[in-house]
């Protein structure tokens, strides 16, 4: 899927079906003239259902379909016939859907397993047919219940990535080479700023015939908690990665004040993001030798109090340890 087709936020208006009426109706038949009420109730209105897929990964789908309305109960008749019940609508929707109520913003349920289903707009009860309403003192009532309207709602979905480890790191920090290295993804690369616009998703091989799903996350500058730059609309896909990887250029002016510039941004969107395993990958190695790597881990040593590890995408130096260092993470 091309990055233009990830979409992961969206409006909709959804509106339930209504009722079917119940019936007034008198039985009437050869030889019997009198037959009392025998009118039947109508049917449920239609339910929107929320499915959970693990097949998809954007809201794409809906991008352009933001009215969905289910079908209405048919109406009940005569020999107490129950109305259709109406069409539900089915909205497939990628594992980590978060719902919310427009006007409030506040959430409403969580889509996270395949199959899971959520009514989102509940279709309205049928009426019921004259003949519950008969009696001894009114053996043909004339009247039936009619049926109840269905739901209106202005919903948003939001999409949070589900993958056990999120790359976090400053805008041409190499998670885009990075990823395409250890797994299949062919994300976009180039030698600029926010190259990244949409989050990558790889499955990286790891031994025994073993997977795990790493994400890409477009960069973070400093300030996107208050909404500069473009990471602030993609942090909310780092709350659902077990294990965060914080990835810093071996030319950065300054290693452990990046990492720290990046932590806080993380403390000022989420402070439980900073519950979560935390790895840092010093990429671009290759730039550095051994006299330079020594004097670069001495100072690490004493500025940093999670573990680090040296890498290079391009000159595949590291790659097997930072897997096993991963696997370890998502395993403790």
């Amino acid at each position: 899927m091309t990055e233009g087709n990830f979409v992961d936020y969206v409006k909709l208006h959804i509106t339930s079906g209504n009722g079917g009426k119940g019936s007034v109706h008198l039985h009437r038949e050869k030889y019997i003239t009198k037959g009392g009420p025998d009118g039947g109730d109508g049917g449920r209105g239609g339910h929107v259902v929320l499915r959970g897929n693990s097949n998809m990964w954007t809201l794409h789908h809906l991008k352009f379909k933001r009215h969905l309305r289910a079908g209405h109960g048919g109406h009940g008749s005569k020999s107490r016939s129950t109305g259709a019940d109406g069409e539900d609508i089915f909205v497939d929707v990628p594992l980590g859907t978060v719902i919310r109520d427009t006007e409030t913003q506040n959430i409403i349920h969580e889509i996270t397993e395949e199959g899971q289903e959520y009514i989102a707009a509940e279709g309205g009860m049928g009426g019921r047919g004259n003949w519950h309403f008969k009696s001894p003192t009114n053996q043909t009532p004339r009247y039936a219940q009619p049926g109840i309207e269905g739901q209106e709602h202005d919903i948003t979905l939001e999409l949070k990535i589900l993958a056990d480890v999120g790359l976090v790191g400053f805008p041409n920090a190499g998670k885009s080479t990075l990823l395409s290295v250890i797994t299949s993804a062919k994300p976009k690369i180039a030698d600029y700023e926010f190259t990244t616009l949409k989050p990558n998703l790889g499955i990286v091989e790891y031994r025994d015939f073993q997977t795990f799903v790493i994400a890409d996350i477009p960069g973070i500058i400093e300030g996107a908690a208050e909404g500069k730059g473009i990471g602030h609309r993609f942090l909310r896909h780092i709350e659902r990665n077990s294990t965060l990887l914080f990835l810093v250029p071996a030319d950065a002016t300054d290693i452990s004040e990046q990492y720290e510039i990046l932590l806080d941004e993380l403390r000022r969107y989420n402070p439980d993001l900073l519950d979560k395993e935390r790895l840092i990958a010093i990429s671009k190695c290759d730039m550095l030798d051994n006299e330079l790597q020594e004097e670069l881990k001495e100072e690490l040593d004493k500025q940093l109090n999670i573990p680090y590890i040296f890498i290079s995408s391009v000159a595949q130096q590291g790659l097997q340890e930072l897997k096993d260092k991963l696997w370890q993470m998502l395993n403790a």
